[in-house]
């Protein structure tokens, strides 16, 4: 295969995945998408970001379960990688056969949970406490798993019950095993890096996981990983309940767009410089180093 012939086989908002045979090369853009539409910016060294804050969260969570990262150095990719472009943003993956859950776990009231718990007291059919407000810590992190919906659909969020039915459909005598195991692992996962990033400065809100199998059925850690894509990532500091809080992620573009709604999809130079800084912060942040 000549060098130029490489094409993604698979393009999300942000990702694009290049079939390598027998893995896959998974690369973050700088496209940065808000409300589900990919803005007309690009968001300079925000793959990167992506890529290596993964690949941190990957090593330290191995011993928790195994996940699909083989290399994140393009030397080990073919010779079409080795392009400014790929560098330090691409992932070389292990192929999973994806289990169509996305697995939301939530550590702190906000977004769409407060939203429901001022409605009902309960976030995605489960109850909790009286008088919370809103950014408060849980008890204990709630599982809140959705559907995953193609491009321009939005996810369903879904009981655990429903998630058993909708995984034992796809997989006949497992939607048990697999809808408590997926669970079980999204909220290990989430303790033990929430713990970890709050010794940092970082709150972790909430985040989400996706899982696949692997040939011999086990169950492996996909995707991306407690990325300021996948998560809400608030500074300890000054954190204090009973109002949103700020956040080392794209909360800040998703708020100048609602502010401004002639927007076009459009951010000014000087909110997307800000949105750099903000994840290059968080990442050095978490990682103790800069990118």
């Amino acid at each position: 295969m000549s060098v130029q012939e490489m094409k993604p086989v698979k393009e999300g908002k942000v990702r694009e995945i290049y079939d390598n045979g027998d893995s896959l090369i998974m690369v973050a853009t700088d496209r940065i998408s808000c409300f589900d539409v990919i803005l007309h910016n690009k968001v300079d060294k925000k793959g990167a970001v992506l890529t290596q804050m993964s690949k941190f969260w990957f090593d330290m969570t191995k011993d928790i379960l195994p996940n699909h990262m083989i290399s994140v150095d393009v030397a080990d990719m073919p010779e079409f990688f080795r392009q400014p472009q790929f560098d330090g943003n691409s992932m070389l993956c292990r192929k999973l056969n994806m289990l169509p859950i996305e697995c939301i776990v939530r550590g702190y009231i906000t977004g769409s949970g407060w939203a429901s718990y001022q409605k009902t007291g309960e976030v995605c059919g489960i109850k909790l406490p009286e008088g919370l407000r809103e950014s408060d810590k849980l008890p204990e992190p709630i599982y809140t798993p959705s559907t995953k919906a193609e491009i321009g659909d939005h996810d369903e969020n879904i009981s655990f019950e429903q998630s058993v039915d909708y995984l034992e459909k796809r997989f006949p005598g497992k939607g048990l095993e697999y809808a408590e195991k997926l669970r079980d692992y999204t909220i290990a996962l989430y303790k033990k890096c929430a713990e970890y990033a709050r010794s940092r400065g970082i709150i972790i809100a909430d985040t989400k996981f996706e899982f696949g199998l692997d040939e011999e059925g086990n169950i492996v850690l996909g995707d991306e990983m407690l990325t300021p894509d996948s998560s809400r990532f608030w500074p300890a500091e000054g954190y204090e309940p009973g109002h949103g809080q700020p956040s080392f992620d794209k909360q800040f573009a998703r708020d100048w767009l609602k502010a401004n709604p002639d927007n076009d999809w459009t951010l000014p130079q000087d909110i997307v410089e800000k949105t750099i800084r903000i994840y290059l912060e968080g990442y050095e942040k978490l990682t103790g180093k800069p990118l």
